[in-house]
């Protein structure tokens, strides 16, 4: 399996939360924020990115996975409980590369996993060639196409819910 063995047990033991600035700059961050900040002005979802260095060694062992992880994050930061129920995690696992897109229930009825599943393998591509920033906005841009089709704010702008400065574990 993907997510078992030594050498997945090592990239998590040399990737640390400064590492996320070799593939993040603080410029890089900002225009992630600045994204998420102009997307939301165009529809009623909220979108929170999160990447996340590694993960406990103990938690490597137990075979967690970037979708449990994810999950976990989805659930801790609340970010399933928006009015309209169209929350969307966008999480990057640093040490795997490996990104998943958790949805509340509203919008996530709409697109499917399958859907996801299409944007996260795009982003995926463009991170192989290192384009951490790029694949990140590109994955907010494809959110906020699907949050724009079916949870348009038509014109209105509603309460900001969660945060837009991406998080970084």
């Amino acid at each position: 399996m993907k997510y078992r063995g030594i050498q997945r047990f090592f990239r998590h033991i040399i990737s640390t939360p400064w590492s996320v600035g070799n593939h993040f700059s603080k410029t890089a961050m900002h225009n992630i924020e600045m994204a998420i900040k102009q997307s939301e002005k165009t529809h009623m979802g909220e979108i929170r990115f999160v990447v996340e260095a590694n993960l406990h060694p103990l938690e490597i062992m137990a075979g967690k996975t970037p979708r449990k992880r994810a999950l976990e994050l989805f659930s801790q930061l609340g970010i399933w409980d928006t009015e309209h129920n169209t929350g969307v995690l966008l999480y990057l696992l640093l040490a795997d590369r490996d990104i998943e897109i958790v949805a509340d229930r509203g919008i996530h009825q709409h697109v499917g996993n399958a859907g996801w599943g299409v944007i996260c393998k795009e982003i995926e591509k463009q991170f192989r060639h290192g384009a951490f920033e790029a694949g990140t906005l590109f994955g907010i841009n494809q959110i906020t196409q699907r949050l724009q089709q079916h949870f348009s704010s038509d014109g209105c702008v509603g309460k900001n819910e969660l945060p837009d400065k991406p998080l970084v574990l």
